[in-house]
C-alpha cells in the first residue's frame, strides 16, 4: 500500500468538464479541490469518504492480500485494510476534517480475478464494512460484490458517486493491475509485517 500521492495522475475530463485524479490500486488522494476522483475495481475495494460540513472528501483504492488464516482486523492480510483506511481518514483530519461530520460510500469486491480465491472480493468487503461498523463512520451506500468490474466517480465536495459496471472491457488493464498489485501484497506478506503508527 503506497502513500497518499504526491505526484497524482491527474488530467481533463472533458465528459465532465472537470479535472480528474485517477487512482490505481493501492493508492489514496485527498483534496479539498473542486475536481473529481477515479478508479476502476475489480476484487479491490474503494472507500469513498467525506466530511459533509466542509466538502473535503477523499478515497482509497486497496485490496488484502491472500488468506493467512487469522481473523480479524489486525490479522497479517487486514493490516493492509487498516493502512488504507488511516491514510484516508488521517489525511482528511490534517486538512481540518471532523469526524463525526464522515460518511462513507464502498464499492468494489467483485469476484473477477481468476486464479486468486474466489472469495478475494467477498473478504475485502466483509474487512471493510466491519472496519466502518467499528470505527463509528455511517455508510451512506454500497454498491459490492457482483462479478462485473466497475469504474466509480466520487466528487467530493458534493458526495455524489456515480458507478458504472463494465460488463465487456475493452482490454485487460484493470485485472493485469490488481493480479501485479495482489501479488506485491502477497510477495510483501510473506517478507515481513508492516509497522502500523
Amino acid at each position: 500500500m503506497g502513500a497518499a500521492l504526491d505526484q497524482p495522475n491527474r488530467y481533463y475530463d472533458p465528459r465532465f468538464g472537470m479535472e480528474a485524479v485517477k487512482l490505481l490500486p493501492g493508492e489514496c488522494y485527498v483534496t479539498a479541490e473542486p475536481l473529481m476522483l477515479v478508479t476502476v475495481l475489480g476484487s479491490c475495494v474503494s472507500v469513498c469518504l467525506r466530511d459533509r460540513s466542509s466538502g473535503l472528501g477523499g478515497m482509497n483504492h486497496f485490496m488484502l492480500p491472500g488468506d493467512t488464516g487469522v481473523q480479524g482486523l489486525l490479522s497479517n492480510s487486514g493490516r493492509y485494510g487498516v493502512h488504507a483506511m488511516d491514510l484516508l481518514i488521517n489525511g482528511l483530519m490534517r486538512r481540518g476534517a471532523q469526524r463525526r461530520y464522515f460518511e462513507a460510500k464502498v464499492f468494489g469486491g467483485g469476484s473477477v480475478l481468476k486464479n486468486l480465491s474466489a472469495d478475494v472480493g467477498q473478504r475485502n468487503v466483509e474487512f471493510v464494512l466491519q472496519y466502518l461498523e467499528d470505527e463509528g463512520i455511517p455508510l451512506a451506500a454500497q454498491d459490492l460484490l457482483d462479478v462485473h468490474p466497475r469504474k466509480v466517480y466520487f466528487f467530493p465536495g458534493s458526495g455524489r458517486v456515480l458507478v458504472r459496471k463494465l460488463r465487456t472491457l475493452a482490454n485487460d488493464t484493470v485485472l493485469q493491475r490488481e493480479r501485479q498489485y495482489c501479488q506485491q501484497l502477497s510477495r510483501r506478506e510473506r517478507g515481513g509485517s508492516i509497522d502500523l503508527f
